[in-house]
């Protein structure tokens, strides 16, 4: 699939004064690739947009293009492979990409998930010397609708690198106004309010113990149990918190699960190769969540398998049910010998 291509203007008037130009005018250029708009994606960064084009391919069912970078501050390569949360953060955009292009969503509307599952296959995992050519192609099913507008829908996902079998996942999501959204949260959808009582992060895990070379990246705190950790939020974080936000985001909980599965599975670096995630409440910002995860031993095919629970105020917040296998020892020495910022490559200790 190509990549979105900008159009260039055509240069009339030039022509009309019989100017020759000095330089390839933009029109003489190939197409050339772009993101597509930040707001399609709900992302205030630039830097932090994966998607590339949109296209309908008949039959409920949309193509969305992505391309994954060689290296990037936390969502980047380890061990010679790329981050599955990766995976997560692009499912993430393409559901919200299409509920904006393809089913008419207004853009101050919150899209909100209920469950997310994926399946991936490691070997096409793989960095090589080019960024990652992604293929999302994403089946609408059990649409729901108020009036005109879409309320929530179920996505089936077949994704490819390169034209190889990647993933295969599914996500379930409502869409709700501003004005459903300000009822459903109350006092804490004044983003202020909620900013003014958060509690500041505490203490992170050592960060070899969840795969991770920075601090600032480790979203877990020990407790002095075994398997149960506080949830650190840090809204100073410039990828989890792009822009601000009144409760604690879902790719923070992806990421506290996915680093629970690591300090369990550990000390070898482990690839969630499977994860089912569901979103029950939203994490409030002025109160600790507790991370507890239960292990369950190894399946058949010699995957480590453990579930994961976030709580706060004794209540459901999140849970996620991971496979995991080993990454191989290349990976497991990347996070003593690289510097890196879950990508791989040296970073600003910043």
């Amino acid at each position: 699939m190509t990549s979105a291509a900008l159009a260039a203007p055509h240069d009339t008037a030039g022509r009309r004064a019989g100017r020759v130009p000095s330089r390839p005018r933009v029109l003489d250029m190939p197409p050339l690739t772009t993101t597509v708009p930040r707001e399609y994606v709900h992302r205030a960064a630039l830097s932090e947009v994966f998607l590339t084009d949109w296209g309908y391919a008949g039959d409920d069912t949309w193509v969305v293009g992505a391309q994954w970078p060689r290296a990037h501050s936390f969502y980047g390569p380890a061990g010679g492979l790329h981050d599955p949360v990766l995976l997560v953060e692009t499912i993430r955009q393409a559901g919200i990409l299409l509920s904006h292009v393809a089913h008419g969503v207004p853009l101050e509307n919150s899209i909100i998930w209920q469950d997310m599952r994926y399946r991936l296959a490691p070997e096409a995992l793989r960095t090589s010397a080019t960024p990652a050519e992604i293929e999302l192609h994403v089946r609408d099913e059990d649409l729901v609708r108020r009036g005109a507008r879409l309320a929530g829908a179920r996505q089936r996902y077949r994704v490819l690198r390169d034209g190889a079998e990647l993933a295969t996942a599914t996500l379930d999501f409502s869409c709700h106004s501003p004005a459903v959204y300000r009822r459903l949260r109350g006092a804490y959808c004044d983003l202020e309010h909620a900013y003014a009582r958060r509690l500041p992060p505490p203490e992170p895990l050592l960060p070899p113990l969840v795969a991770r070379d920075r601090t600032a990246d480790v979203v877990l705190s020990p407790t002095g149990r075994p398997h149960l950790w506080q949830l650190r939020v840090d809204t100073a974080h410039p990828v989890l918190f792009d822009h601000p936000v009144d409760h604690t985001p879902g790719m923070l909980l992806v990421e506290a699960a996915r680093q629970a599965a690591q300090a369990t599975a550990g000390p070898g670096f482990v690839l969630p190769v499977e994860m089912e995630c569901a979103f029950e409440r939203y994490g409030e910002l002025d109160a600790p969540c507790w991370v507890r995860a239960t292990p369950r031993g190894h399946d058949v095919a010699g995957r480590f398998r453990v579930d994961i629970a976030v709580e706060q105020y004794d209540q459901p917040v999140f849970s996620a049910r991971i496979a995991a296998r080993p990454a191989g020892r290349s990976a497991e020495n990347s996070f003593s010998h690289s510097g890196r910022g879950s990508n791989g490559c040296p970073l600003p200790s910043n």
